[in-house]
């Protein structure tokens, strides 16, 4: 019989698991919590119309007060991008901890959300501080962005690790490999469990390091003759550096093309984290006052997102930068699983225009910023947690991670393979996952939250994909007899707009619905536009076997 309430650690990943993207994990313990990550999802192309995708964190609202302390492992959006939403629904926490950067790159984000008053404090890595019935300390680790941080929640229980983002790169860009001394510390102190990253869980051996990565960027652009356009994620400092590097060795002026780049890279610089040499940095706009052999371009659009600066270069709609013959674009990223075919449809248009692709499959120009298989048994042999619970990967690499710590020997009962919303319990006696169940998602269109259960994204698909017809009748009121010519609109719906003798038809058979509710003495206008619903969906359906949306309107006068 396990332990009960309070006695209890809960973990609930609120994102992160069966996905990439979205991490979020509530820590709960005594009654207080401690919230490791607040990250989003860029939609997929079936959610139309949608902005972001967010964890549901429903689960917060009434215990804002509860909420020691909020902690973020690194600066990318996947990890940090739905801070700005979860402090705007659910107040301040006490105090937000992160690294140097990303204290510096998450207080510009909340600033421009007019949430500049938000509790940041940097926390040094080593360092442990109180909150609550918890114990914080963060340990460096290896990414693709400088700052990052293991999170080490330590209880009267015993001790969480959760790794964030890593890898075990032993000659790093910024000289700071992980801290593997305290990783074997943490293991040697006992450690109650450790929740890894998945991501890289399907790939054998040891990923390449990030320094390999500038070699060849070099050797890349001393074969180009004319312009050098860079996309890569916007967050990727080291690599932004590494560019920025080849390009001065081969005497090129840089531009950095995309808000996000920019911003990133000043936030980076300004901390000692980045630097370009004097005069080398160009504006975007004085592009043209140079040869093209003397140009390098570091821009965002490394995932096909649709405004970004590479996706409107391709599009021809950047104000800037405007592609043609000799150009050639290095796309020194992999696209993130979902993003493939935005990303295949820009370099097409970027052949289209007459320049050249260099992608990884071409040359070594790109290094995962997550540790492959060998990089995992590492993290688990190091720390040597009691139990493990896999995150930040879909199912399928969760389930291999989950076999890596058997293979290490990790018990399988001491493995828990989890997906969001379901919690997992520890106690003194055991851990068992829970049947309370509080995951799901939020989509942000525009600036507004909205509930996925909602039919507006059905709505979005069906008009997308068959089109709207919207019937405007008049009726008396007195009577239900039609005063005027029933109006139809279409929009849309293949086999219809350009069909006259089957719009005639349509608009005979309104005009019978209408009829038929007159004769029957129907005064409900909302009967009457469902009786109308029904016969147009119908007669469309019998007839061109689509299902377009059928909005009828019936005014009284």
């Amino acid at each position: 019989m396990m332990a009960a309430g309070n006695d209890r650690l809960k973990l609930l990943p609120l994102g992160g698991l069966g996905e990439i993207g979205k991490n979020m994990m509530v820590i709960e313990y005594r009654g207080s919590i401690v919230v490791v990550d607040t990250g989003l999802m860029f939609p997929t192309p079936e959610m139309l119309g949608i902005d972001l995708v967010l964890p549901d964190f429903e689960y917060l609202r009434d215990r804002a007060d509860d909420i020691e302390a909020i902690v973020l492992t690194h600066g990318h959006e996947d990890h940090v991008g739905a801070l700005p939403y979860v402090l705007r629904e659910i107040g301040f926490p006490k105090v937000i901890y992160g690294g140097m950067l990303t204290v510096g790159m998450v207080r510009s984000k909340l600033d421009e959300h007019k949430l500049g008053a938000a509790p940041l404090t940097e926390l040094p890595a080593g360092q442990k501080v109180n909150a609550g019935p918890f114990e914080l300390e963060l340990v460096h680790l290896s990414h693709s962005i400088p700052d990052m941080r293991g999170v080490i929640v330590g209880t009267d229980l015993g001790k969480i690790f959760m790794t964030g983002d890593y890898k075990f790169d032993q000659t790093p860009v910024d000289g700071r490999p992980a801290d593997v001394a305290r990783l074997a510390a943490l293991g040697d102190e006992g450690l109650l469990l450790l929740c890894g990253d998945s991501t890289n869980a399907d790939r054998p051996g040891v990923s390449p390091s990030e320094s390999s990565v500038g070699p060849a960027l070099y050797e890349t652009f001393s074969r180009c003759k004319g312009r050098i356009i860079v996309t890569s994620f916007a967050s990727n400092i080291h690599r932004v550096q590494q560019v920025i590097d080849a390009a001065a060795r081969l005497d090129r002026k840089v531009a950095l093309v995309g808000r996000s780049m920019r911003k990133n890279f000043n936030i980076a610089s300004n901390l000692g984290m980045a630097n370009a040499p004097d005069g080398m940095l160009i504006q975007p706009r004085e592009i043209e006052d140079y040869p093209d052999e003397r140009v390098v371009v570091i821009s965002t659009g490394s995932q096909g997102e649709p405004f970004s600066a590479l996706r409107r270069m391709a599009n021809n709609d950047h104000r800037d930068v405007e592609l043609h013959s000799g150009d050639t674009v290095v796309f020194s990223a992999t696209p993130v699983p979902g993003n493939e075919r935005a990303v295949n449809e820009t370099i097409d248009r970027i052949y289209e225009l007459g320049a050249t692709v260099i992608t990884p499959k071409d040359a070594p120009i790109h290094a995962s910023g997550h540790g492959y298989r060998e990089e995992i048994k590492m993290m688990l042999n190091l720390t040597r947690p009691k139990y493990v619970m896999p995150v930040h990967g879909d199912f399928q690499r969760i389930r291999l991670h989950s076999e890596l710590a058997e293979s290490v020997g990790v018990p399988s009962e001491n493995i828990f393979r989890n997906h969001n919303g379901r919690a997992l319990l520890v106690g003194p006696d055991g851990a068992e996952l829970s049947d309370e169940t509080a995951g799901g998602v939020i989509y942000v269109d525009g600036v507004e939250l909205s509930d996925p259960n909602d039919a507006t994204l059905r709505d979005r698909r069906t008009i997308s994909e068959d089109g709207i017809v919207i019937v405007v009748a008049t009726i008396a009121g007195d009577d239900g007899e039609v005063v005027s010519d029933p109006e139809m609109i279409a929009r849309g719906v293949p086999g219809l707009e350009d069909d006259d003798e089957l719009v005639d038809e349509l608009h005979d058979l309104i005009e019978d619905s209408l009829e038929r509710a007159a004769e029957a003495k129907v005064r409900e206008t909302d009967l009457i536009q469902q009786d109308l619903h029904d016969a147009v969906a119908g007669f469309i359906y019998k007839r061109l076997k689509r299902r377009p949306m059928v909005v009828p309107v019936v005014v009284e006068v």
